[in-house]
């Protein structure tokens, strides 16, 4: 990441979901901020109606739509639990905060990511004329060097109060290592009834062999862009470690059980393919 501009896949996925408002017949999520936060031209782009997408760029919009869809409705299951604090990991172009129906006594949005995409991301929000609603906190962190809780807690996070974590399109870019940290630094410093969601891609001995070359070439694709893709995760392996770590609630979340949750009309097929994987996991 060049430490002037955001991460590349991070403007990638905000212009996928924006093509997703505009092209896609069955709407998976409703995102009126999502062509708004993009520059005026890539908008005017989308906004022309023209698909400009192959079938692979389709599918791939559709799947970060719907793993938006399934983070945002346990979301709003955890604040039916009494989850007041929701914390967007490696928050990018994400946009819930700006079309949150809870007010800030209901519900605080706290974006935390890298300094140089928070930068040009605010910058963004500013041209665009998105107002920064009351609920939402900004809080600058570099993963790799800062503490996420110390960085939360300074920015008026609480972490005597239970939280939902969505790390979405981020642990396919850590070593395997590092998301395993992550975790761990979650479930060693965060208050019981926390919840983490994510995304994940399964390791290629739980593919098929054309799911092994789809994604190959996709990692080869984004590591092209200097973004290479460090991890992939067996399910088992990943419920098992995470028991571990002091989860009590641990679900593994397939594409079969993804696309049933998402309920689309038949003619929409399958909108999320099995390389990828959600996991919830809560305290």
């Amino acid at each position: 990441m060049r430490q002037d501009r955001p991460s590349e896949t991070a403007y990638r996925c905000a212009v996928a979901r924006a093509r997703h408002q505009v092209c896609d017949i069955d709407r998976i999520i409703d995102d009126p901020i999502a062509l708004k936060i993009l520059d005026a031209p890539k908008a005017e782009e989308i906004q022309s109606g023209v698909d400009q997408g192959n079938r692979l760029e389709r599918a791939m919009r559709l799947a970060l739509a719907a793993r938006s869809r399934i983070a945002e409705d346990e979301l709003h299951l955890a604040i039916e639990r009494g989850i007041r604090q929701y914390v967007i990991l490696g928050a990018g172009f994400d946009t819930f905060a700006y079309r949150n129906p809870y007010p800030p006594s209901k519900l605080r949005v706290f974006e935390a990511d890298h300094p140089s995409t928070q930068a040009w991301k605010r910058d963004r929000l500013t041209d665009s004329k998105i107002p920064l609603p009351a609920s939402l906190t900004f809080t600058s962190v570099d993963f790799e060097t800062q503490a996420l809780a110390e960085r939360l807690a300074k920015t008026g996070f609480r972490l005597d109060q239970p939280a939902f974590f969505s790390w979405l399109g981020v642990t396919v870019y850590l070593s395997r290592d590092a998301v395993m940290a992550t975790m761990k630094h979650i479930a060693d410093t965060m208050c019981k009834g926390s919840t983490v969601i994510f995304d994940y891609i399964l390791h290629p001995s739980e593919l098929s062999s054309f799911e092994r070359m789809l994604t190959a070439g996709l990692s080869w694709r984004y590591a092209r862009l200097g973004e290479p893709w460090k991890s992939r995760f067996r399910p088992d392996e990943l419920v098992r470690d995470l028991t571990a770590l002091g989860y009590s609630r641990v679900e593994d979340i397939g594409a079969d059980a993804i696309n049933a949750r998402l309920q689309l009309p038949r003619t929409s097929g399958q909108v999320y393919r099995r390389p990828g994987h959600m996991l919830l996991a809560q305290l």
